[in-house]
C-alpha cells in the first residue's frame, strides 16, 4: 500500500505520467490496518477525486460501473440519477481516451429485462432514464436501459462501444468471461492515469510457473495509449 501511495504521489507531482498497478490482496491489506475496498477507493481518497468509476477494457468489450466493491443491497441504493449521469459521462470520456471519437454508449438496466415496464422494478424509469435523457441533451449517444442479459452480446457484436453496468458483477462477469487474461482495469475520473491488471493476487499458483503476464502487458499498453492521447 505504501508503494501505491508513493506511485500516486509521483504521478500527482508530474514526475511520472502514469501508474500501472499489480493486484492487492484485500484481506492482507485490511489485516495491515488499511480499510480500503481496493485500489480505486485508495487512489480516490489519496487524490481527492470526487467522480471516479472503474473501467474494464478488453479486446472485445469495455464496461464502466455505477458501483463496485459494495454489498448488492448497497449497490441497488447507489443507482441514482446523479450517479448514473456521472458514469455515463465517464463512459464517454473513457472512449475518447481510448481513441473512439463518437462513442455509442449502452446503459444496462438494473432489473431483469430492464424492469419490463415497471413489472420487475422501477429504477429504470425513476433513476436511469432521466440520467440518459440528460446525457442526450448534452449531445451524447446513449441507449435506453437495455436488458442486462443481452446488452453485452449486442456490444460485442458491434452495436455499442461501451456499457454502463449498474454494479460490480453485472460488468465483471462478461469481462472475465471474454478477457480473463487480457482485461485491463482503469480508474476513470482520477487526476492521474492509473491502469491495472484485471485479476487478483492468485497466491494459490505462486511459484508454479502458471502465472500469465498478458494482462499486465495490456495494462501497460493502455497506460501508454492514454498518455499519448493526452488524457
Amino acid at each position: 500500500v505504501d508503494y501505491v501511495f508513493r506511485a500516486c504521489d509521483l504521478a500527482t507531482a508530474g514526475i511520472v505520467q502514469a501508474v500501472v498497478t499489480a493486484p492487492l490482496n484485500k484481506e492482507a491489506m485490511h489485516l495491515a490496518g488499511f480499510t480500503y475496498a481496493g485500489h480505486t477507493e485508495l487512489l480516490t481518497e489519496r487524490t481527492g477525486a470526487k467522480r471516479v468509476s472503474m473501467l474494464l477494457t478488453g479486446p472485445k468489450l469495455r464496461v464502466v460501473h455505477v458501483s463496485t466493491h459494495v454489498a448488492l443491497e448497497e449497490a441497488i441504493r447507489r443507482v441514482t440519477q446523479a450517479r448514473v449521469a456521472e458514469v455515463i459521462d465517464l463512459a464517454h470520456r473513457s472512449c475518447l481516451a481510448l481513441g473512439i471519437a463518437e462513442p455509442r454508449i449502452a446503459v444496462a438496466g438494473l432489473n431483469p429485462h430492464a424492469g419490463e415496464s415497471g413489472l420487475f422494478g422501477d429504477q429504470e424509469a425513476r433513476e436511469i432514464q432521466p440520467a440518459i435523457e440528460a446525457a442526450r441533451a448534452r449531445g451524447l449517444q446513449v441507449s435506453d436501459p437495455q436488458p442486462p442479459d443481452t446488452v453485452f452480446l449486442r456490444t460485442v457484436r458491434g452495436h455499442y462501444d461501451i456499457v454502463v453496468a449498474m454494479y460490480h458483477d453485472q460488468g465483471h462477469i462478461p469481462m472475465k468471461l471474454l478477457a480473463f487474461d487480457s482485461g485491463v482495469n482503469v480508474s476513470m475520473g482520477l487526476p492521474i492515469i492509473r491502469t491495472s491488471v484485471d485479476h487478483g493476487t492468485a497466491f494459490d499458483i505462486a511459484g508454479t510457473g502458471q502465472a500469465n503476464e498478458e494482462s499486465m502487458l495490456a495494462a501497460i499498453d493502455v497506460a501508454l495509449q492514454m498518455v499519448r492521447a493526452g488524457v
